[in-house]
């Protein structure tokens, strides 16, 4: 595995601030216990902070395998759901094994995650492709922990619905393993991930929890709840939305 410099992003003009922008999902794969994937978490959260692509956007997601953690570094953000969407694309896209940094853009394109030329291209071709409305609504968290939200997808929406939890940011000062001695910072977070039927986007009443968005809380950041649809055969992203909800 190669390690690539981390560029700017393309821009590919200013986006007018009272123009729709497209909302595209990026999914980087990601782990602390491999060395060349600080700069794609950089460049994630560049996409992020910046939105620099026109007529796009980036609603993101740092989701963090556990294949590197016998290299001496446990990911403190690991689990083993990341690993199995993940191994989910390799079989899309036909793909020999796994690897990190890996982006996914819309469910439709992947690529080294630190490319930033590639992300851009691929971006710029999301966000000219059509997806149909998904809204988020009555999102909060309840007395238990846990987090309540509804969803609606515009009329005759297909695919199956995800619901993510991601902690808007944290850092590690990582100790051992191929990163020791640094600080990484990360954004989005994936904390849980749940799919449900296609029928779940009609306004009933869902709900999110778990071990992980337990220590999540514990942090003090905000949450992203991100929510798409999901060809069931394709994969490709049919619809996506984010809601922030604060400590």
């Amino acid at each position: 595995m190669g390690c690539f410099a981390l560029a700017a992003l393309g821009q590919t003009g200013q986006s007018n601030a009272a123009t729709p922008r497209q909302p595209v999902l990026v999914e980087l794969f990601t782990s602390e216990g491999c060395s060349d994937c600080p700069p794609a978490d950089a460049l994630l959260a560049q996409l992020d902070t910046q939105q620099p692509i026109h007529g796009a956007e980036a609603i993101v997601l740092s989701e963090h395998v556990t294949y590197w953690n016998h290299l001496g570094w446990r990911d403190p953000f690991s689990f083993d759901a990341m690993d199995e969407r993940q191994e989910s694309y390799m079989r899309q896209f036909a793909l020999d094994s796994v690897y990190t940094p890996q982006i996914v853009v819309d469910g439709e394109e992947q690529f080294v995650g630190s490319d930033s030329s590639a992300l851009t291209r691929a971006m710029t071709r999301a966000a000219a492709m059509p997806k149909s409305a998904l809204a988020i609504a009555d999102a909060h968290r309840a007395a238990d922990g846990s987090v309540v939200f509804s969803v609606r997808a515009a009329s005759g929406a297909k695919g199956n619905l995800v619901a993510v939890l991601a902690e808007n940011a944290t850092r590690s000062d990582v100790a051992r393993g191929e990163n020791a001695g640094r600080t990484l910072h990360h954004v989005a977070v994936v904390r849980v991930l749940k799919e449900f039927d296609s029928g779940a986007a009609d306004g009933r009443p869902l709900e999110l929890s778990g071990a992980n968005l337990f220590n999540a809380e514990k942090d003090g950041e905000p949450l992203r709840l991100v929510v798409f649809l999901a060809d069931r055969l394709s994969g490709h992203v049919e619809a996506v939305a984010e809601r922030t909800l604060n400590p």
